[in-house]
Parts: C-alpha cells; sequence; structure tokens
C-alpha cells in the first residue's frame, strides 16, 4: 500500500501485480476508483462507492482514463461514465 496525494488530497492505493497484469485501487474517504480487474456489480450488491477504468497500467493511467462503469452509490455522489479518474476521485475523496 502506498499513499497518493492528488491536488492536495490524500488517497490509499495498491496495486498487486497479477501474471504479467495488475490489480490496482485507489482509495477514497467515500469510494475507491479501481481498475477493471475488479467487478462493479460486487461493489453494487454491497453498496460501495466504485468507479471502474479499464486498460490501466499504473496509477497514472487510472486518474487520466475514462470511467466506463459506476456503482449507484458512486453515481449519487455524483461520479458518471465519461469522466476521468481524476476527477471521480475527487468526488470520492
Amino acid at each position: 500500500m502506498e499513499k497518493l496525494n492528488i491536488e492536495g488530497a490524500e488517497f490509499d492505493a495498491v496495486k498487486i501485480d497479477m501474471y504479467g497484469s495488475a490489480l490496482m485501487i485507489i482509495k477514497g474517504s467515500k469510494g475507491f476508483l479501481a481498475c477493471g480487474y475488479i467487478n462493479a456489480d460486487t461493489a453494487e450488491k454491497l453498496s460501495h462507492a466504485c468507479a471502474i477504468v479499464r486498460g490501466v497500467k499504473d496509477f497514472g493511467d487510472m486518474l487520466s482514463a475514462k470511467v466506463c462503469a459506476v456503482s449507484s452509490a458512486a453515481r449519487a455522489l455524483g461520479v458518471e461514465e465519461g469522466i476521468c479518474g481524476a476527477e471521480a476521485l475527487k468526488i470520492l475523496h
């Protein structure tokens, strides 16, 4: 686990190498941004605020990638498909 400072806000970030790919999550106080390894349906069942980005290799990619899936809890906070990961994290902080 590492701490990421994004525009003055601190987030917990986890990257686990998975046989040539990676599982990545950046967690804020209200929810999290995750790579496509994470299933948004599970976050939905648990009522977690979750935004998913795909095709990313590192945390920098996650910040610039477009959100492609959003749980209802994240949508209620204002996260929408199509915004970049950094914008989603501003909302999920």
